[in-house]
């Protein structure tokens, strides 16, 4: 084993001792020690989850990226396992960066990444290779091929400089696929289709799908699949413009529906519209469940924001969203969280057609790891509503905001008063159908986040929220008259008795 990663392993398990429980989330993933990012080779195998991560165990900042590794029997208890690579070949120095795992017939652990080196010279720009890591679940070996895609394996009008991501699959017929992220001269996205037998010998077999610009530049992080007799295509796009309220500024995440059309062997897109529509969301990867489940998880940040971390002595940056159980419903991607959720819920309080037309309270409403599901509706025989808002994480001086605005159509989550002392992303809007001013909103709060799901997963918004953990109170505002339903459930472990 190279000297470079049994220093990273001695280091992250003497670090991680210095980061207790309570200063983690209770139900998501955070790197061992130091800085996390995209999710990769999420995979089942050997009867565990596994999931990797990019990774830089020495400071909460982007650096030269490890792969991270925990394992999990529900994804939601996580068990940290070693570093399982680090940039210490030529052709990976500069980082070991996004890719994705697959079991081979002989039960060995594939593991398919980008390396990254420095091209030298003047321009010194990031040369991107697809590499090959083979292992059996806790140690990982580098094959002597590497890199098994170069620049050679690039049609015309491709770069090596922008080359990475590529995900995995096999075929029924047993042959391997992958698709990597790439572009064009312009800058824009290409997704480049390669074949192989053995998953270590590939073949360049197409262009799968262009962008045309209509959608962010470089196309980041691509994951596609079956689902519900479509075709899904899941990218991460860099610098979007907005598009209404469906697209916001930067880097974004885009699901398109479709099919593959096997004349052209190319994607065609039906649809598309935000996989998240909050501050906090980027590259997200799925998994086929052995029950036939598709879920999908991905890293719960920002890139505008990771140099603000809101706290200095904080020693891990980055989490992974709660897992969510896929489908497609109305030609959208809907999401839920993962049923196993359902598990850690304790003590349940139900309140049915509350009158609520400025501030109110509930009693047993409250908490910091927290499945919260509000029903709104206009008060019978009232004008509609202005304003409903929901404030959690809240004390006398913070709070974060959920507020739906009837008359637009209009929800928008609002952390600006959590605590921040920087002008970075507060806020995030998304337009939601309006069904005469009903909305059904589920807020899974997790110490340092909150994802909702909005009328039944039919759109989510996530956003990280670093408040003080003693900001725990949950408040509902109105403008206008509103009745709501509220059921709400504290998340714990069996053992853990805390209420925050």
């Amino acid at each position: 084993m190279k000297q470079k990663l049994l220093f990273a392993r001695a280091y992250e398990k003497e670090a991680a001792k210095l980061i207790p429980d309570t200063a983690r989330p209770l139900f998501h993933l955070t790197p061992y020690t130091g800085w996390m990012n995209d999710p990769n080779g999420f995979s089942f195998y050997q009867g565990k989850f596994h999931l990797f991560y990019q990774y830089y165990p020495y400071d909460t900042v982007w650096n030269d990226m490890h792969w991270g590794h925990a394992v999990s029997t529900d994804l939601l208890h996580w068990e940290y396992l070693p570093a399982i690579m680090a940039p210490d070949k030529p052709y990976d120095g500069f980082g070991c960066f996004s890719g994705s795992a697959i079991e081979l017939d002989d039960g060995r652990h594939l593991l398919l990444y980008t390396g990254v080196c420095k091209e030298g010279g003047e321009s010194d720009k990031d040369i991107q290779t697809q590499c090959v890591a083979i292992g059996d679940g806790l140690d990982y070996k580098k094959i002597p091929q590497n890199p098994v895609l170069d620049e050679h394996d690039l049609p015309d009008g491709c770069e090596k400089y922008n080359f990475r991501d590529p995900k995995v699959w096999r075929e029924a017929d047993g042959t391997f696929f992958c698709i990597v992220g790439s572009c064009d001269e312009n800058g824009l996205g290409k997704l480049l289709r390669y074949r192989s037998a053995d998953g270590i010998k590939w073949a360049y077999d197409g262009i799968l799908i262009e962008n045309d610009g209509r959608l962010g530049l470089m196309w980041e992080c691509p994951d596609y699949f079956d689902l519900d007799g479509k075709q899904v295509l899941l990218v991460s796009p860099q610098d979007m413009l907005p598009q209404g309220f469906e697209y916001h500024n930067g880097n974004g995440t885009v699901c398109l529906i479709g099919h593959f059309d096997p004349e052209s062997r190319r994607f065609i897109p039906e649809s598309d519209h935000a996989v998240d529509y909050g501050i906090d969301f980027y590259a997200p990867t799925t998994i086929l469940m052995p029950d036939g489940r598709r879920v999908m998880i991905g890293w719960m940040q920002n890139w505008d924001t990771t140099k603000l971390t809101g706290r200095k002595d904080r020693r891990w940056f980055g989490q992974m969203s709660l897992p969510r159980e896929i489908c497609i419903k109305n030609g959208r991607l809907y999401q839920q969280p993962i049923r196993e959720l359902e598990k850690l819920r304790r003590g349940g309080v139900h309140y049915e057609n509350v009158r609520i037309e400025d501030e109110m309270r509930l009693d047993g409403i409250t908490g910091r790891t927290v499945d919260l599901t509000i029903t709104v509706r206009p008060a019978p025989g009232e004008p509609m509503y202005h304003n409903f808002a929901v404030r959690f994480m809240q004390n006398e001086k913070f709070f974060t905001e959920l507020t739906y605005r009837s008359r637009e159509s209009i929800l928008r989550i609002d952390r600006k008063f959590s605590g921040s002392r920087r002008a970075y992303i507060h806020q995030r809007r998304c337009l939601v159908p309006n069904r005469n001013g009903e909305i059904k909103l589920r807020l899974i709060l997790d110490r340092f986040s909150a994802e909702i799901f909005i009328n039944d997963g039919e759109q989510t918004m996530t956003a990280t929220i670093l408040t003080e953990l003693s900001a725990s109170d949950i408040s509902f505002v109105a403008d206008g008259a509103v009745n709501i339903d509220v059921t709400k459930y504290d998340l714990l472990w069996e053992d853990n008795h805390e209420t925050v």
